[in-house]
């Protein structure tokens, strides 16, 4: 494990109003946290849900460079306004500046000399000895270089450069004595990106020369401080004027610093906290920074922005976003943003719903306007279904339903198959079993939809659709597995084994981890596995089966315990499945460990990808005391709260407050819970019980409460009716 201490350079203290508590909760955010090991994060200066995202690159030196900077690095090559945070696939990496007195357009750097709070990000570049210092609004990033004196400054911005992508196209000009303009398209991950930007100086450029798609800016006087605004436009470079002139009308760079720190705070006291572990509060709120910087605004400040069709669509009613990293965040991250961020909401399916249009069906990892269809699933769906089922109806319900039913009947990824024969064929297509898994999480909250909004035919056909997981459950081996066309199982099989081509039929995951991936029927998968005792004796076994290390396994595969694989999204919900068999107990168990071992304040600290937000998320919810095993059914699981108390703000001026009684590292198990003040037997809580407001008082023990949840009418349901 890395461990550091990050010692800022420069004295960096701002006031923000005496309306604001002593400890400011930016203060507590460690954004280095995740930018070594496989974490992934982005490191640099943003907004919550930015279109910018600006901040330091190295040279790309492999996947654990795919956001662009590792913490393991020592040589900057510049500040590029696009970033990816936690993905295991790089892209981006839009428009490169690097301040120099030479030609040499990289530098060395230290930890030492290098700082990042949210909205803001410093750094001495040993090479040259300038400070530089960078801030942002949701479309403008903002430079500040403090120059050795004596010394003329260039400025060079590359076009050729971005993360692991592609240029396919550019363009840079000078349009007036403090101007310049240009467009970077690319093919990477998004395979049509289109980025415009502009850049005003506060001084006057005495030259700017253009040389194989490098801008080359020369400053005829030295000056001791150099800035930059930079806009950003998905639609043209007047967009991006437009925007600079719109967020950002002076030069007053401690004024945006200190209006993007007040943006971080505001998001980051929806949750208030107290502990008497300081780490555990550092990683809380670093957490709760990491699911605010994606999805991202993909708009101009006037509404405008482009669709996966290319086309630019005027003026939108909604904020438009990109950046969803779906098959991750349906999970958790999006269930948060019903909690902590109910104005986006609306917003967020509005844009799904936007490109359902635009690209016959919902997005499924959507990036830059580009659809990437990267990993399996619909899981577009589930954000919307979840949207509706809890209430939200700023957007055309019967478009979503439209737009649930027609990404469903489309035939490609398997959907084909699932219609005309109840599974996907192995022997077809790679990916079976997690496809279909997914598809069949989609249809249970798609169901659920259908018979809220009294559409009993279409609740009928999802309903059934969504126990096709059964297809898969091979009775001799009790796993799910692969099937061929001829309905015979995949000969090569083995559930501990995690590499190819044993987890061909899975998604960054073997056969023990998609196991458990049926949250939307889990009642049915304890019958599967042979009723309450064998269902949780074969959840203990997840946890202590060894496999033989494998140097081919997917690095996704990892935070290992025993088979169960904390570093990757399908596994998130499975230690709350103890509640369903009457034994949540052990999922405290589980739940207190991960947190305490798999979550730590350092650069390595995240076991996995972050992915956007969701490995955090889970930390979230789980700190708090409970987890969305299935979104859709608005119920969350009570685990094994790590906080003392948490208070999160609702709309209207309500809150919701859980204590934890007695809480300590010893009492990790829940002793008897009570709801406003009465008790409570149940071992979940549902969404509409939180978002009234009021006091969720956990009493905490060292020893479990085996009575706790056991009775069936304690525990979780699918809310799901059609068995």
């Amino acid at each position: 494990m890395i461990t550091t201490r990050i010692v800022p350079w420069m004295t960096a203290c701002l006031v923000l109003g005496s309306n604001l508590h002593a400890q400011r909760l930016t203060s507590l955010v460690d954004p280095f946290i995740g930018s070594g090991g496989h974490g992934h994060v982005f490191v640099g200066a943003s907004v919550p849900f930015g279109a910018v995202q600006l901040g330091p690159e190295n040279n790309f030196s492999g996947w654990d460079w795919c956001s662009g900077y590792h913490y393991s690095d020592s040589i900057l090559i510049g500040f590029s306004h696009t970033h990816l945070s936690g993905t295991g696939i790089p892209d981006l990496g839009d428009v490169l500046i690097m301040p120099s007195f030479d030609t040499t357009y990289s530098s060395r750097y230290s930890h030492k000399e290098e700082t990042a709070k949210p909205g803001f990000y410093s750094v001495r570049l040993l090479s040259s000895g300038i400070d530089a210092e960078l801030t942002a609004t949701e479309r403008v990033g903002f430079h500040q270089y403090h120059i050795p004196p004596g010394r003329d400054l260039h400025i060079m911005i590359d076009l050729t450069k971005g993360i692991g992508d592609e240029t396919t196209g550019m363009n840079i000009h000078q349009t007036d004595d403090y101007t310049i303009v240009g467009y970077r398209n690319s093919k990477g991950w998004a395979d049509d990106q289109r980025l415009y930007f502009a850049i005003k100086s506060q001084l006057p450029v005495k030259r700017f020369t253009v040389d194989g798609g490098k801008g080359l800016i020369t400053f005829g006087n030295p000056a001791q401080v150099i800035r930059l605004k930079v806009g950003i436009s998905p639609v043209s470079t007047e967009g991006a004027l437009a925007n600079i002139s719109a967020e950002v009308p002076h030069w007053d760079f401690t004024r945006v610093r200190q209006e993007a720190e007040k943006k971080w705070e505001d998001k980051l006291s929806r949750i208030r906290v107290d502990t008497r572990d300081a780490t555990d509060k550092k990683i809380f709120y670093t957490s709760l920074y990491h699911t605010m910087i994606d999805p991202a605004i993909f708009n101009d400040h006037n509404g405008d922005y482009r669709g996966p069709d290319k086309k630019v669509y005027q003026g939108a009613s909604f904020t438009n976003y990109s950046v969803f990293s779906l098959w991750d965040t349906y999970r958790a991250n999006h269930p948060l943003y019903t909690l902590i961020a109910p104005d986006r909401v609306n917003d967020l399916v509005q844009t799904m719903l936007a490109i359902y249009q635009q690209q016959g069906k919902l997005p499924i990892w959507h990036l830059m306007g580009c659809e990437t269809n990267t990993m399996p699933g619909t899981s577009g769906v589930q954000v919307v279904a979840e949207a509706y089922l809890k209430g939200f109806r700023g957007f055309d319900t019967a478009l979503a339903l439209e737009a649930i039913k027609g990404s469903d009947l489309r035939n490609e990824a398997g959907l084909d198959y699932v219609r005309s024969q109840g599974y996907i064929p192995c022997d077809k297509m790679e990916e079976s079993v997690a496809k279909a898994m997914e598809y069949s999480i989609s249809d249970g909250s798609a169901a659920l939809m259908a018979r809220k909004m009294g559409r009993m035919e279409d609740y009928a056909w999802f309903a059934k659709r969504a126990l096709n997981y059964r297809n898969y459950f091979d009775t001799a081996t009790r796993f799910f597995r692969g099937k061929r066309a001829d309905g015979s199982w995949n000969p090569v099989f083995d559930p501990a084994r995690t590499s190819h081509p044993w987890i061909d039929d899975y998604a960054e995951g073997n056969a023990w981890q998609y196991l458990w991936l049926v949250p939307q029927d889990v009642e049915g998968l304890i019958k599967l596995l042979g009723g309450d005792k064998a269902f949780v004796n074969k959840l203990d076994r997840l946890f202590t089966t060894q496999s033989l290390p494998d140097s081919n396994a997917p690095p996704d595969i990892a935070g290992l315990i025993g088979q169960y694989a904390h570093g990757n999204e399908p596994g998130h919900h499975t230690t709350y499945l103890y509640a369903y068999g009457g034994a949540q107990w052990k999922t405290a168990e589980k739940v207190r460990y991960i947190e305490k071992n798999m979550y730590q304040a350092a650069p390595d600290g995240v076991s996995g990808n972050e992915d956007c937000g969701q490995m955090s998320a889970w930390y979230v919810f789980s700190a708090m005391g409970f987890y969305p095993v299935f979104p859709a059914s608005g119920a969350y699981v009570l685990g094994s709260p790590l906080l003392d108390k948490a208070t999160i703000s609702l709309p209207g001026g309500k809150s919701f407050v859980v204590e934890a009684v007695n809480n300590s590292p010893e009492n990790i198990y829940i002793r008897h819970v009570e709801l406003n003040g009465k008790k409570y037997g149940k071992t979940y809580i549902l969404h509409q019980d939180i978002i009234k407001g009021g006091s969720l008082k956990i009493t905490m023990g060292n020893k479990p409460n085996f009575v706790f949840g056991q009775a069936p009418a304690a525990r979780p349901k699918s809310d799901y009716s059609l068995k």
